[in-house]
């Protein structure tokens, strides 16, 4: 018998969803400094996020069977922050969408599957970039309102936590070793399992208290630069004020 709750019991189905499998794009030529476009194409059975920074991408399996690459093909490195940035899926029977794109994520490109259970699924999709966006600046952190919100047209609690998954993200560039990067895969679990029900439309307190917990034992026990340090302190006094401002 199986119990998984929040997966803090290790069971083959928490590891099945924390896998994250990263991939170097094939590079094809044809593009130039200003604009470019990368295809990707994987299998999916549940659902998954693919992350792409530059020419580097990271498959990250959230439920069902593991996420399979099939491929990653750009003509040009994606910039940090392109002028214009424009994502169209392609081929795949569920729902693909873009979740945050470079210019207001640090310079990654997330992109959210979500495929119904009928079986294995292949899924493609393209990003294409133009403009010259190179060297500004990463948007300001707006200030949180009285009701837990952020200032701004669109919902900035989506942004919140894609914000938290690029800190992170950078923080997990510097090393790959021992429970530095157990705790970093399990901050990267509980925040998959509360942007996928927030997406939903379902805000969970205890899902938000588990990112809080795992983010802080990051900040506190991990080996960090002191801008990765100093990042991931200032995302979790955020979560904490949504939390507590909820």
């Amino acid at each position: 018998m199986k119990v998984k709750i929040g997966c803090l019991m290790i069971t083959a189905a928490c590891a099945l969803s924390a896998q994250v499998v990263e991939r170097t794009a094939s590079m094809h030529g044809g593009g130039g400094p200003n604009n470019g476009k990368c295809t990707i194409e994987v299998v999916v059975d549940g659902a998954a996020q693919v992350e792409i920074r530059g020419d580097r991408a990271f498959l990250r399996n959230l439920s069902g069977r593991p996420a399979q690459w099939r491929r990653f093909e750009c003509n040009s490195v994606m910039p940090p922050n392109p002028g214009n940035f424009d994502f169209r899926g392609i081929d795949g029977r569920g729902r693909q969408s873009l979740v945050s794109d470079p210019r207001g994520n640090r310079g990654a490109a997330v992109v959210l599957i979500e495929d119904p259970p009928n079986g294995q699924e292949g899924y493609t999709f393209d990003i294409m970039w133009s403009g010259q966006g190179y060297g500004a600046p990463p948007p300001p952190r707006p200030p949180l309102l009285q009701d837990g919100r952020y200032r701004g047209p669109d919902d900035r609690f989506a942004r919140l936590f894609e914000r938290v998954r690029a800190d992170l993200s950078q923080a997990r560039s510097g090393f790959r070793r021992g429970n530095d990067e157990y705790r970093l895969d399990r901050t990267f679990q509980q925040l998959d399992d509360l942007q996928r029900d927030y997406a939903r439309g379902n805000f969970n307190r205890g899902q938000l208290d588990d990112v809080v917990d795992a983010l802080r034992r990051v900040v506190n026990d991990n080996r960090l630069s002191r801008r990765d340090r100093d990042n991931l302190n200032a995302d979790l006094q955020d979560l904490r004020s949504l939390r507590d401002r909820r």
